[in-house]
């Protein structure tokens, strides 16, 4: 096992710069997850790591190692890429064993490394059959296995789920997860799937062109995001937002849709903006409820209501053109086009200035 540190990492392409001065740690034995939208270079970023591609500028450390310069074999990183890259005509032994026969393991070491790794992912009464005889969980565990052999220092997941479907995603994703409390390895894994990001990390950074925009705890991010995008990238359903212009009255702060109708906002906000300037109020769908007496108050009509068993999902329009989510447990009465009066607490709303940025800290 090794920490890993990417300190100031750039990445261009030809005139393109497409990760732009990258500095986090990853300590020995964490799960850190890199997620984000498609070309917002997280994959870019693994690759570095693993040698694959070659750093532009900045220096990435492994273990005690600046590693650079050092071609792959070398760095003690093992990559688990979303194709499984399975040989069709080796059973999986084989395919487990590949790597080690060619740098020139012993066979009785051979034998017993891939025993042990067959155990750990189940696949012990599978070891004599084909890729083509295995279901998509499986030759993904054993792309799994393949690597776990090597014995890394490091282990880099490339969107390892994206092929199956969402039953063995679930699955699979469980599996990894019980992999790293039993090997108790550093682990890098890339995803664009934020459900997979809360799950699985014990920390996770948030990617958006090249930039870290947050890094921390699932729940810590969830909670206090630093910007919108972060605020907007994590959850499902996203984040509500609507936006208006700040009021500032005798120290009690609000602010004004573009319909004119107004919504209070926390009094701690009130020193933080600048009246007339543009705010964004945010709020989470399970932080809405039905009901008039709240610190922020809202009026909608319904357009639509999911059922989705343990809860529901209803659709509303504001007076003003918004649209807005309200998750609520189980199931729900309303209908489509019934009025209602939903608002949530201030300890749940989430403020962003006209930079984008979160204003205030939360509890």
């Amino acid at each position: 096992m090794a920490s890993v540190e990417l300190c100031d990492v750039r990445k261009s392409f030809g005139n393109v710069e497409a990760i732009h001065g990258v500095s986090l740690r990853v300590e020995d034995g964490e799960f850190v997850v890199f997620v984000g939208p498609s070309g917002c270079g997280k994959s870019t970023l693994l690759r570095l790591i693993a040698g694959l591609d070659e750093a532009t500028a900045g220096d990435i450390w492994i273990g005690e190692d600046i590693v650079n310069k050092m071609p792959p074999v070398e760095r003690g990183v093992a990559m688990v890429f979303q194709s499984y890259a399975l040989y069709p005509h080796m059973t999986v032994f084989e395919n487990m064993a590949f790597g080690l026969k060619l740098s020139g393991t012993p066979r009785n070491q051979i034998e017993e490394r891939v025993g042990h790794a067959a155990g750990i992912l189940e696949l012990s009464s599978l070891l004599s059959r084909k890729p083509r005889e295995l279901s998509g969980g499986q030759r993904q565990r054993v792309a799994i296995g393949r690597a776990i052999v090597r014995e890394p220092r490091v282990f880099l997941f490339d969107e390892p789920l994206s092929n199956l479907d969402a039953k063995l995603r679930v699955q699979t994703r469980i599996e990894v997860a019980k992999l790293h409390n039993s090997l108790d390895s550093t682990m890098i894994y890339v995803t664009h799937d934020q459900v997979e990001a809360m799950t699985l990390a014990d920390r996770i950074v948030v990617l958006n062109e090249g930039i870290v925009e947050q890094m921390g705890r699932p729940m810590d991010l969830y909670r206090r995001p630093v910007n919108r995008f972060v605020a907007g990238f994590l959850g499902s359903p996203q984040m509500n937002f609507l936006s208006g212009t700040a009021m500032i009255s005798n120290g009690a702060a609000g602010m004004q849709l573009s319909d004119e109708s107004t919504v209070a906002l926390p009094p701690e906000f009130g020193s933080e903006i600048s009246s007339g300037g543009s705010v964004t109020l945010g709020i989470r769908p399970e932080h809405l409820s039905v009901g008039p007496d709240r610190d922020v108050s809202l009026s909608g009509r319904i357009l639509l209501t999911e059922q989705l068993g343990d809860h529901s999902l209803v659709h509303l329009v504001l007076p003003h053109g918004d649209e807005v989510v309200m998750k609520v447990e189980g199931e729900t009465k309303t209908r489509a086009d019934d009025d209602i009066a939903l608002g949530a607490s201030f300890s749940d709303c989430h403020i962003f200035g006209d930079d984008g940025r979160a204003v205030g800290a939360k509890p």
